[in-house]
């Protein structure tokens, strides 16, 4: 198992230095990767169809998710950095790779690109992108970056956008490519993730939905003559850290640390298997989220031992 953190960027976290301050601090504490999220505004009237009910305020105050990896990077010598999930369709995709292409650079090869189509209609709104045909969108995004990374001689021609025969250098410092994990919790997204993706970001959640789920994209691998167990699985959990003992039908995203825990641990069943842990939502300074991300590490360091 692979243990992974929030970047701090929400919220009362959204402020650069002291997110660069608690990013080498969470690199110290041992930890495996960082993960950046993606926000663009918090409707004053509340959104339909956020996952697990009301909106959190805290996303109502952000730092944008590429400049905040940037600041990562800069401060950080080993962990892997990460987005959980970058909302890729609000950017045009030549613009996207060159910018996750500098972030390679910066780290030095340490980059996982996770990208997903987001979920709240006003962002699309906000962002002059048009809501339906989100999944032909995505598909035609990766073409792009597959194009720009693993070729410096880049052409492309589609529905959506056109590059001609055009150089586009440097390349990623990760070859052929960085990592692609794609988000997503719908039959097509999981069918995606088998076909194009290396690995699912995935979320904390109860098990039989996630061994269904999952039964898809492994399918879906098989088909394109791929191999299943190849793909990585990133499980995120925004955690609702509870003093005692909450239901156990809601240990996959509340209650104690142990609770939180012991759900992360019968989820991950590969050495490659990697929890990503949200403290933004459950915690209210610095002091307050790196204790509670050193409970976790102590929690979880069995389990890591065993991999490495």
């Amino acid at each position: 198992m692979r243990i992974g953190f929030a970047v701090p960027q929400f919220g009362t976290f959204a402020d650069p230095a002291r997110t660069a301050r608690m990013c080498a601090a969470l690199e110290a504490l041992g930890c495996d990767s960082l993960w950046v999220a993606d926000r663009l505004l918090a409707p004053l009237t509340p959104p339909e169809g956020y996952p697990g009910g009301t909106m959190p305020a805290q996303y109502g105050t952000h730092l944008d998710p590429l400049l905040a990896l940037g600041v990562a990077a800069s401060v950080t010598e080993r962990v892997r950095l990460g987005s959980s999930t970058l909302n890729a369709l609000w950017y045009p995709p030549l613009v996207l790779a060159r910018s996750l292409t500098t972030l390679d650079l910066i780290s030095r090869g340490r980059l996982d690109v996770g990208i997903g189509l987001g979920w709240m209609r006003e962002e699309y709104e906000a962002a002059a992108v048009p809501w339906q045909g989100r999944g032909a969108r995505l598909e035609e995004t990766l073409d792009v970056l597959e194009a720009v990374w693993r070729s410096a001689t880049v052409t492309h021609t589609g529905p959506l956008w056109t590059i001609p025969p055009s150089t586009v250098l440097p390349q990623p410092f990760q070859r052929p490519r960085p990592p692609l994990l794609l988000g997503g919790f719908t039959p097509v997204a999981l069918e995606r993730i088998g076909r194009r993706g290396d690995g699912w970001l995935a979320a904390s959640m109860p098990l039989p939905y996630f061994d269904g789920l999952w039964a898809v994209a492994r399918g879906a691998a098989e088909r394109a003559g791929r191999d299943p167990d190849a793909l990585r699985r990133v499980f995120r959990v925004n955690a609702q850290v509870t003093r005692g003992e909450a239901d156990p039908a809601e240990a996959y995203r509340r209650g104690s640390v142990h609770q939180l825990c012991d759900h992360l641990r019968t989820m991950c069943r590969t050495d490659t298997d990697e929890v990503l842990v949200d403290l933004q939502l459950t915690t209210e300074s610095p002091e307050e989220y790196l204790d509670l991300a050193a409970q976790f590490m102590a929690e979880l360091a069995d389990d890591r031992l065993q991999r490495l």
